[in-house]
């Protein structure tokens, strides 16, 4: 049976874990960066969000059903550290305010750790990046909390939570923007304020001419090669000024028609990309009528681990011309 026909409670839980992850890195966001302007290795305030969301999401599914499989993209081994005991106490405060029942020290941690499930050895599984663009969150710009399942190797389900995205496109009083897409059901969008039966079907946009396209990129030049997008999408004829955005949010931005193209370029022969940083927001775009496939027109493989190892770097499009886009980067970077 296909488990996309005995999940419905499951997703329902998954969305609510997503909603109280949100509401903390909100809450750190807005008090806390300002007081502590320091990067990831610096313990800032996203490293708090980061372990908190990851504890938030993990304690309720790990809570509602037994045995549930979860990769995730932290364990707790630098908050068991004496030197961040303060840290740890900041984690533990966050996640209690979730909470009616006080949460100790010690289920925080083993919260956190239930992210630690190994792909191999589970036919089914959740993948979590509880903060996906840590750059964009210090800056109080742009960052997701996405949650994806996979099945048998493939993506079946994906929750992408965009605290700082709006359902309207209000940049000065974001509510939060929800995206949710289950294999097969298409892929819906809902504020974050909002119960989730005002959720709207969402659809990539009809653009087919790639000179009328927007690509989007990350903010982060280290991110992709950008001056290679710059040649594709010169020898696409894209004029339109890129719209920048950090984390799986532009993920979002095509499945709901803000934009036409992602590329994530690599930066480096070695690298290869996390499963967690793509399994929400491709099943988004999919889901929506996109495409997403590698530079070399393959679909991403989910089958090999935490990493896509079978594949280099990432093509996102509308799909109205997504093969004329893996030409252009073929021909630019020399496949």
């Amino acid at each position: 049976m296909s488990p996309t026909l005995e999940m419905s409670h499951e997703f329902e839980v998954a969305v609510a874990a997503v909603q109280a992850a949100k509401t903390v890195c909100k809450r750190v966001q807005k008090e806390l960066v300002d007081e502590h302007a320091m990067d990831k290795k610096d313990k800032s305030p996203v490293t708090v969000a980061d372990f908190a969301s990851q504890a938030i999401i993990c304690g309720v599914l790990n809570e509602s059903f037994e045995g549930i499989a979860i990769v995730g993209e932290e364990d707790s081994a630098d908050l068991q550290k004496e030197e961040n005991a303060g840290l740890k106490a900041m984690v533990v405060e966050q996640v209690n305010s979730m909470f009616e029942e006080e949460v100790n020290d010690e289920e925080v941690l083993r919260w956190i750790d239930c992210g630690n499930a190994e792909p191999a050895d589970h036919q089914r599984y959740w993948t979590l990046d509880p903060i996906d663009g840590t750059k964009g969150f210090l800056r109080k710009q742009q960052y997701a909390i996405a949650l994806g399942q996979i099945y048998e190797g493939e993506v079946v389900m994906g929750i992408l939570g965009c605290p700082n995205l709006d359902i309207l496109n209000d940049e000065e009083n974001p509510s939060g923007l929800l995206i949710t897409a289950i294999q097969g059901q298409g892929a819906c969008m809902v504020s974050m304020d909002r119960h989730a039966g005002d959720a709207i079907a969402i659809n990539v946009s009809d653009v087919s001419d790639p000179k009328e396209a927007r690509l989007c990129e990350s903010v982060e030049s280290g991110h992709s090669n950008q001056s290679s997008s710059a040649k594709i999408a010169a020898k696409l004829g894209i004029t339109k000024e890129p719209y920048r955005i950090d984390s799986q949010c532009k993920y979002a931005a095509i499945a709901r028609g803000d934009a036409e193209v992602y590329l994530r370029l690599p930066t480096r022969g070695d690298y290869q990309e996390k499963i967690w940083d793509h399994a929400a927001g491709m099943i988004a775009v999919l889901e929506a009528g996109g495409r997403v496939t590698d530079i070399y027109g393959n679909d991403l493989d989910f089958s090999k681990g935490k990493t896509l190892s079978a594949n280099k770097g990432v093509i996102a499009t509308n799909g109205k011309f997504h093969d004329q886009v893996v030409k252009a980067v073929g021909e630019v970077l020399g496949l």
